[in-house]
């Protein structure tokens, strides 16, 4: 038995009425920061410096400045510089993609070495302590790089 023009109208409207609760819900789990989430850096200890593999951002006389191939410059800079995070009290699984991140920090005189996941968006801290990124704040963590000419 094949179905009529209407009955297949309320099958359309009720699967887009699905779909929009679904992505409603996600957005909701996704946009908001969890309560146990804390900030990296404050007004006392701000990030002055970062080395995300061979890519780099330093705060010169209140200026960011970035590697040449860096096109987002100031977002990068500034999703770093509110960057949060949730401590994790167990090891997290986590793939092979890994970035080295090397921050320093005003008023501390010694840079400190850190492993960054960005697909599961984890940090480990020298101390090999774990800390989650919210999935809301990870997408700009990553700079958008110029692609380099070749020529011929």
């Amino acid at each position: 038995m094949a179905l009529s023009r209407k009955s297949w109208n309320y099958i359309i409207i009720g699967a887009s009425v699905f779909m929009i609760a679904v992505l409603s819900f996600i957005n909701d789990k996704t946009a908001s920061v969890p309560a146990d989430a804390v900030a990296l850096f404050d007004s006392q200890m701000p990030l002055k410096q970062l080395h995300l593999d061979d890519i780099w951002l330093s705060q010169q006389d209140g200026q960011w400045q970035c590697h040449q191939q860096v096109l987002n410059c100031q977002q990068w800079a500034q999703s770093w510089q509110n960057i949060s995070v949730s401590p994790l009290k167990t090891e997290p699984e986590h793939s092979l993609a890994k970035q080295t991140l090397t921050i320093a920090i005003n008023h501390v005189h010694t840079a400190q070495q850190w492993r960054y996941f960005p697909n599961e968006g984890l940090l480990q801290s020298s101390n090999q302590n774990w800390y989650q990124v919210p999935p809301s704040l990870r997408a700009d963590l990553q700079p958008i790089l110029a692609v380099p000419s070749q020529s011929k």
